[in-house]
């Protein structure tokens, strides 16, 4: 019988101590409680440090946080970072806007299987619900069926289904690489499958297809990918677009790997093999 794996919730968050606090509070209230969190912060200021401080005084389960200088958007490093401070053997990716329902570290821990990554699922919220339920602090995981039903018919989440269905692992292998459904926000690793392949590549500039670009090189690898839908679904809270200048050159990155077969990250957790975590100044 396969062992039951370690867990580590690397949430990546970058002021927004709001979000973050909904999405850790989520966490800390999960049917399976058996695995920890790193906050992988890059570059936050002193109310997201007092906002993890908070939360970790009172937390069910163990709490890190690292913290690297802002000089840009480095989510790529903050992941790397995160899983460096890790000491679970299975790595869950999470955003800090993206709240995770009860069972989704349990169901994660379900659709683990070795030789497999498990890319989850998202539901999108209106900016109106969003700031509503940081406003008011609603539990917007433990809403009722009823509510959430109302909410989809309002306009405020894009589905509802996927919060209430659960499919077995079943029929969730793709046997070749796809775009769809990468999302950093939500994405399951090995903690070995990330040393094989170098962890996220740094050499990304701006946002876009690091994330992408990961679970390619992880096919190369050998590593196949599971569809996480109707299993891990988050509730992802609403945000401003980030801009997208470097969009179309990552994604040419990402091309030029699939037809070159490239499984190793240029920059990435092997770089920082030797560093301490950052520590918050002052």
């Amino acid at each position: 019988m396969q062992q039951s794996p370690t867990i580590s919730v690397v949430i990546t968050t970058y002021n927004r101590p709001d979000a973050l606090a909904a999405v850790v509070e989520a966490c800390f209230m999960q049917d399976d409680k058996n695995f920890e969190i790193i906050i992988a912060d890059d570059g936050s200021t002193a109310n997201t440090r007092d906002t993890v401080a908070r939360l970790a005084a009172g937390a069910p389960v163990p709490v890190k946080h690292v913290w690297q200088p802002d000089e840009g958007f480095r989510a790529a490093m903050a992941r790397n970072r995160g899983t460096l401070a890790a000491t679970g053997d299975y790595i869950i990716f999470l955003d800090g806007d993206c709240v995770p329902q009860r069972d989704f570290i349990a169901r994660h821990r379900r659709l683990a299987r070795p030789g497999f990554l498990v890319s989850g699922s998202r539901i999108l919220l209106s900016q109106a619900l969003t700031e509503r339920v940081l406003r008011e602090h609603i539990d917007v995981a433990g809403m009722s069926v009823f509510a959430r039903v109302r909410h989809r018919l309002r306009g405020d989440m894009n589905k509802v289904l996927q919060t209430m269905l659960r499919w077995p692992d079943l029929g969730r292998v793709r046997r070749s690489f796809s775009w769809r459904r990468i999302k950093s926000c939500n994405l399951a690793v090995w903690r070995a499958d990330l040393d094989k392949v170098n962890g996220f590549d740094e050499s990304f500039v701006g946002w876009g297809h690091e994330d992408s670009d990961l679970v390619l090189r992880l096919f190369h690898a050998g590593v196949q990918r599971k569809d996480g839908a109707l299993a891990t679904e988050v509730l992802h809270l609403w945000h401003r677009e980030a801009r997208r200048d470097e969009e179309s050159s990552n994604r040419k990155v990402v091309l030029e790997r699939a037809a070159n077969k490239t499984i190793q990250a240029v920059r990435g957790l092997r770089e920082h093999a030797n560093e301490g975590p950052f520590t918050f100044p002052g």
